[in-house]
């Protein structure tokens, strides 16, 4: 069976979103929300979506590109992703060999990839030259059957609202979305400064779900959010969940999330899914009061190249 790496087809989506869903089963993947992310990368990612394939069928895919809304320089990232049922064809080294020239000749010099914490992951990703950073957790809860928190009355002064409420004027989430990013753990920061390009690829994204997303406001002003995901077809997934610096150390992240969780529940999500950095502690205390239990971990490597 001889297999070949090439760049995607729009006609690939299904497959490409096939694959990552067997690999990663705790993220949300559909062809729509594939073809979408395609048609709508900010060209300064460069970026470039790969598939792997064997007598027509595609076994891999990776997603490549650079991390053009990071303040570190010359990032990139490579996320290459095996069908576990097509494991050991070489479809793996293909797609990193393809993605990491790539990255080079766009001028990486510091090449970042996600592998699963299992040993053959970690040591295909150390033969390779790249060496372990930080680490995060999937989380999955149960949403047909657990218990959740009882809903609480939002203090003095806060409201929650759906996202859907800012339809006419998403600026505001925008704002809250930015900052809460900007010291979120990781090893490569991200700013969000383009407007337009977060109406095209966050509020009109095809998973994105405004009435599910819960937003805590405080006199008028947006001050933490809960944003939803959800596939049609009962699986939701936490975005982001995040305070502004001015608001914190009140517990409206976790009103807002738990608000969000139950009304996802009456819509008739069955499973929920999130991820949290291995050291963010608050977060990570917010879901499992919530029930959610670690399912999975990812490792950060990263390759220093040129």
């Amino acid at each position: 069976m001889t297999v070949i790496v090439r760049d995607v087809r729009p006609e690939d989506a299904e497959g490409f979103a096939r694959v990552r869903r067997a690999a990663l089963p705790f993220m949300l993947a559909t062809p729509e929300q594939v073809a979408f992310d395609w048609a709508h990368a900010h060209p300064d990612a460069r970026y470039r979506p790969l598939v792997a394939e064997a007598d027509g069928e595609i076994i891999g895919s990776a997603q490549v590109g650079l991390a053009y809304d990071s303040p570190q320089e010359n990032a990139g990232y490579a996320n290459v992703y095996v069908h576990p049922e097509r494991r050991g064809r070489g479809a793996g080294t293909l797609l990193a060999r393809a993605s990491e020239e790539y990255l080079v000749e766009q001028g990486a010099k510091d090449l970042y990839t996600w592998i699963l914490d299992e040993p053959g992951n970690r040591a295909f990703a150390e033969r390779h030259g790249y060496a372990s950073r930080r680490s995060a957790h999937f989380l999955r809860l149960d949403l047909a059957s657990a218990p959740l928190p009882p809903l609480q009355e939002p203090p003095a002064g806060v409201e929650l609202r759906p996202a859907a409420a800012f339809a006419g004027d998403p600026r505001p989430l925008f704002e809250l979305d930015a900052l809460t990013t900007a010291d979120e753990p990781g090893d490569v920061g991200t700013e969000l400064a383009d407007y337009d390009h977060w109406l095209a690829t966050t509020w009109r994204h095809p998973l994105f779900d405004a009435e599910l997303t819960t937003v805590a406001v405080v006199d008028g002003v947006p001050a933490a959010f809960s944003a939803a995901r959800t596939d049609g077809t009962g699986r939701y997934g936490t975005g982001m969940t995040g305070t502004a610096p001015a608001f914190r150390g009140r517990g409206l992240a976790k009103l807002a999330k738990n608000d969000s969780l139950h009304r996802a529940r009456v819509a008739g999500c069955t499973e929920a899914f999130t991820g949290n950095d291995t050291g963010n502690g608050p977060m990570l205390a917010i879901n499992k009061w919530f029930g959610y239990e670690i399912c999975a971990t990812e490792v950060r490597y990263v390759r220093r190249v040129g």
